[in-house]
């Protein structure tokens, strides 16, 4: 049996990490890629690559959509729904191939449902508007309304309604409506019960749980996959740009969606790698080709969510300016210690009170180390991010059952 005290090798972290393609785990005796113990975090993925996914429909701009023409999404379908609703069924009926048109609310509907926007009725405030908790009263249903700021945000607003319109899957959000009345422009989607992963990660109030391991693996592994339908179940990829835990959130059971598409773009297709934008970004999270360059990539993808696997590791926020912060930012803090083994530990949440298993927690933290490769090559498609995850969440740890690190 593993001694869990010793140090792990770079190698050891992705042992029984890592499935066949048909979904099966590997046994003990399973035959693995050839690695020596010096193996970098880059060729531990080698045994896990799948061929590039080839594109072959038209590409369409989210950015060309005209700031001014929202009022009537209907108008808008046939930008996006040629290219999108093309979903490879999963068996699910959420993964349908037909869009469902969204329900279009006038603003006394919702002014009604959330009491006239009352201050009990808020659920948090960002740079574009306020998200308010209501009941609709033609069916008594509890949701989430977000509603812009006048005047701003009219192509968020839209690409927004129309990315939720026709993309569904068990880790996105559902849609259920908007109003685009005057210059009062909402959107209406299901309520999630839990909040947000960044209420959980760093705003819990005293005498609140913290996640613990497992569940926190658990969301690791969904969020994952909801990222994997973006960019490989669609005909063309979507980049979602917006990925950090306040845009995670988490319906009964801890169970995440994202969150948020307005500033989502359509990936490229054909033998292109990148598209060109103007950059766009929460400080601590920009993958550092795309705030140099502005070119994006599901590679920024996957930066993105190395940043959040980090902090879902760690408790820490993505960046952090305040006086008794370590480091401003969460990877430059973080680099330094995946390359010392023996270090790796420091990097564990205080809050999980060391309940955590020591190889789980090393491959999760292999994965987040790949995934935030400087390199956009060198990071891992999001396939094999949900694989591993998945394997890591399935290992449940059990406090009684090895003894915590």
């Amino acid at each position: 049996m593993r001694d869990f005290s010793a140090p792990l090798s770079s190698v050891e972290i992705y042992q029984g990490c890592r499935t066949p393609s048909d979904g099966s785990e590997f046994s003990e005796s399973s035959s693995e890629p050839s690695l020596s113990a010096s193996s970098s975090a880059r060729e531990i993925y080698e045994g896990l690559r799948t061929p590039d996914w080839l594109l072959s429909r038209r590409s369409v701009d989210t950015e060309s959509v005209p700031d001014n023409e929202y009022s009537n999404i209907a108008d808008c379908w046939n930008i996006f729904a040629e290219t999108l609703i093309d979903v490879e069924s999963e068996g699910s009926p959420t993964h349908g191939s037909e869009h469902s048109v969204a329900q279009n609310f006038t603003f006394r509907e919702l002014v009604a449902a959330t009491n006239n926007f009352a201050d009990d009725c808020l659920l948090r405030q960002g740079g574009l508007g306020r998200v308010y908790k209501g009941r609709l009263e033609s069916t008594n249903q509890v949701v989430t309304i977000k509603q812009f700021n006048v005047n701003e945000g009219n192509r968020v607003f839209l690409v927004e309604v129309l990315m939720l319109s026709l993309l569904h899957h068990p880790h996105i959000v559902e849609l259920i409506g908007y109003c685009a009345d005057g210059n009062q422009k909402l959107v209406v989607h299901e309520y999630m019960p839990l909040g947000s992963l960044e209420d959980h990660l760093h705003g819990l109030p005293p005498g609140k749980n913290h996640l613990d391991w497992n569940t926190r693996i658990k969301i690791a592994a969904g969020v994952a996959k909801g990222l994997e339908f973006l960019h490989d179940k669609v005909s063309i990829p979507v980049i979602f740009r917006a990925l950090k835990p306040s845009n995670i959130l988490l319906g009964e059971d801890y169970h995440p969606k994202l969150s948020d598409f307005g500033i989502a773009k359509l990936g490229p297709i054909g033998n292109k790698s990148t598209v060109s934008t103007r950059v766009i970004g929460t400080p601590g999270y920009c993958a550092p080709e795309y705030a140099l360059s502005g070119l994006l990539s599901l590679k920024s993808d996957i930066y993105n969510f190395g940043v959040v696997l980090l902090e879902i590791i760690t408790g820490r926020k993505a960046f952090d300016n305040s006086e008794d912060a370590v480091a401003p930012s969460l990877v430059a803090w973080a680099r330094p210690l995946f390359k010392d083994q023996r270090r790796l530990e420091e990097m564990a949440d205080p809050m999980l009170h060391g309940e955590y298993p020591n190889k789980g927690f090393r491959q999760a933290v292999a994965v987040a180390a790949v995934c935030l490769e400087e390199q956009p090559t060198a990071r891992p498609p999001v396939a094999d991010v949900v694989r591993a995850l998945t394997y890591i969440a399935s290992q449940a740890y059990l406090p009684h059952a090895q003894p915590p690190v």
